[in-house]
């Protein structure tokens, strides 16, 4: 037998078993080796492998491979016995790692992770780790109330922690900062981490007051300073958007096509005041639809690498809490000159569709457009004259009501086109939350939407799809709102977790389309289950992004989406509408292109961050108000 030949049978049937250790006697067994000989050549072999540390050897002399050691990078999520998890991969299964691995990382760190015993092909378990290093904090600040004390030389007190991810640490404070007094909720900016010694335990210095605990409102003060969610203006920014004409001059007007004269509607909920989308609708001689959605000209007035656009794109969104918004711009822009009020003039960005009656938008023009809202109407007062056919609201409307009619067809014919190719159509009525003047919970409520909340965002998805396909196809650099095909190995435990039920799916998991995931939530539609198996579903999915790359929506069943429609409390759709003038200004020529071209990953990239730390703001929030809600109902 050959000396690569032996090596070769070595090595193949320790990497089959990569955690056992074998005594020569035993793998001698093992690879059916007779005679004294074979013994002595395995003896000498192994001996070999040592030297080329192929294999290893313990205080028994029994042998084990030497597994190659590959790190990798990802976010630790840690759990209260001491484990935790790494995600470096959506595609993969996440690193399990054991409490005496996790050198001492929080939830949310970005960390290096060795792994030390790989994943098992014909095995459910992930791989193990070991964290070799720490390459960025979650949190570097913390945010709460202020208590005083002097048990220990240099530590002056210490901050309740709030953030249900953190309940297991404390946080000291040192003498190095300000010295607050107590109840006073502060942020501290963490100095020292837990270690060997002391596990649970953070220090941190103060750095700034940002009121009393006993403030109302400043329970959610807190969950927005622990997010870092920007919510004050600077001056700067301020004074910027001051300086800002509250009417439309007419310099502005030039070069844009005049549509002042066309019955524009802005339909929003009662309370909203920064209106960014108006909408109008009627039926073409050839029996097909016109539909206009005419949006904010945002970007006209938030020039790039202004102060007010430096400030927009580090916020990146608004932020909607139970009280109050922590908004994208200046009240200035978004209720006044951005928000399309009626019977004023207002600059839009301009996105006019025709569509026959099978849904299909077969016309379409994308323009700068001056525009003049002739109603603000509420999703209440247009659901009372499509779904209640109230004879007060239909005749106080009369002269529009012909059009909301003609919008309720047209939102039928899309939302059937949309069921058709498998867009996915969640039932989403949300809880909401009312709070009295000190901000405290007294009431929650289920928000439902009706057909007009339905409508116009059938009209809306429409306008974003047209504007993604056009420059999609246009092949010029963009941004768009991707939402990727789920991972085949979550899709399967998705479908197993459904026959618990009594669904079955149809198709592969490999090879997953929307429709199948509609199908499933037809055959809960009604049941106790249908909520748990939604959750479950989204949790199947991935998040939905934003992208320089047109890689369609799954949810929506859509090959190509951005979102065009919300400039005012999203910077990516101003951004859109910025890209939207360049290339109707400097055509679509090289040089064009080559304009925004390395930009936008990063812009996608950050935007995209932004939107989840919004999100889980909300989230928080949200959690925070209704706990407390349920706390005055024990019992």
């Amino acid at each position: 037998m050959s000396e690569a030949n032996l090596q070769e049978q070595i090595l193949t049937f320790l990497q089959a078993h990569p955690d056992r250790t074998y005594s020569v006697e035993q793998l001698t067994d093992e690879l059916h080796f007779t005679g004294a000989t074979a013994f002595t050549f395995l003896v000498k072999e192994l001996a070999n492998m040592e030297r080329k540390k192929l294999v290893s050897t313990d205080d028994h002399d029994h042998f084990k491979l030497v597994q190659e050691t590959k790190t990798v990078e990802g976010s630790f999520h840690g759990n209260d016995k001491g484990f935790g998890f790494v995600r470096y991969d959506p595609d993969l299964p996440d690193i399990y790692i054991n409490p005496d691995n996790t050198q001492f990382a929080i939830t949310g760190d970005d960390v290096a992770v060795e792994i030390i015993r790989p994943a098992r092909p014909s095995s459910d378990r992930g791989p193990e780790g070991k964290i070799v290093s720490i390459v960025k904090r979650n949190y570097t600040q913390i945010v709460g109330a202020y208590t005083p004390s002097t048990d220990e030389d240099g530590i002056i007190g210490s901050v309740e922690i709030k953030d249900k991810k953190l309940s297991k640490y404390q946080l000291l404070i040192t003498d190095q900062g300000l010295h607050p007094t107590e109840g006073e909720v502060i942020i501290a900016e963490v100095a020292a981490y837990p270690d060997a010694q002391h596990p649970t335990r953070m220090i941190g210095i103060a750095k700034q007051v940002i009121g009393s605990v006993d403030d109302p409102g400043m329970d959610v003060l807190q969950v927005v300073y622990q997010h870092d969610v920007p919510s004050v203006f600077p001056e700067e920014v301020t004074d910027e958007a001051n300086r800002i004409p509250d009417y439309v001059t007419d310099e502005e007007k030039v070069g844009r096509v005049d549509i002042t004269d066309q019955p524009l509607v802005t339909i929003d909920g009662a309370e909203s005041k920064d209106l960014d989308d108006a909408v109008v609708a009627w039926r073409l001689p050839n029996g097909n639809f016109h539909l206009g959605v005419h949006i904010a000209d945002v970007s006209h007035y938030v020039t790039e690498n202004s102060e007010l656009d430096r400030e927009a794109f580090k916020r990146g969104t608004s932020v909607y809490l139970t009280d109050r918004v922590i908004p994208m711009l200046p009240r200035r822009l978004s209720n006044g000159i951005c928000s399309l009020n009626p019977d004023v003039e207002r600059l839009a960005m301009s996105c006019e569709m025709e569509i026959d009656q099978t849904g299909e938008i077969v016309n379409h023009k994308i323009f700068q457009s001056v525009i003049r809202s002739h109603a603000r109407m509420t999703y209440d007062a247009v659901n009372q004259i499509l779904e209640a056919h109230d004879p007060k609201t239909r005749e106080k409307y009369a002269d529009l009501v012909d059009m909301f009619d003609t919008m309720g067809d047209l939102h039928r014919i899309l939302y059937k086109h949309r069921r058709h190719r498998g867009a996915i159509d969640f039932d989403d009525n949300e809880a909401k939350i009312i709070v009295d003047e000190a901000g405290h919970p007294i009431d929650i409520q289920l928000r439902v939407r009706g057909l007009a909340e339905r409508m116009i965002e059938s009209f809306m998805l429409a306008a974003n799809e047209t504007v993604a396909k056009n420059y999609s196809q246009l092949k010029v650099p963009f941004i768009y709102r991707v939402h990727e095909t789920p991972d085949s190995d979550r899709m399967l435990s998705f479908f197993e977790f459904v026959t618990n039920f009594g669904v079955s799916v149809k198709g592969s998991s490999k090879d997953v389309k929307p429709k199948m995931l509609q199908d499933v939530l037809k055959k809960v539609a009604g049941k106790p289950e249908e909520a748990m198996v939604s959750v479950m579903m989204l949790r199947s999915m991935k998040q939905a992004r934003y992208a320089d790359q047109s890689l369609g929506h799954f949810g929506l069943a859509a090959p190509y989406y951005t979102h065009f429609t919300s400039p005012i409390r999203r910077y990516p759709d101003m951004m859109v509408h910025r890209l939207i003038r360049h290339y109707a200004e400097n055509g679509t020529g090289e040089e064009a292109r080559a304009r925004y071209r390395d930009n936008l990953p990063n812009i996608a990239e950050t935007t995209s961050d932004h939107e989840r730390r919004g999100v889980d703001t909300e989230r928080d929030v949200d959690s925070m108000k209704k706990a407390e809600y349920m706390a005055d109902h024990v019992g």
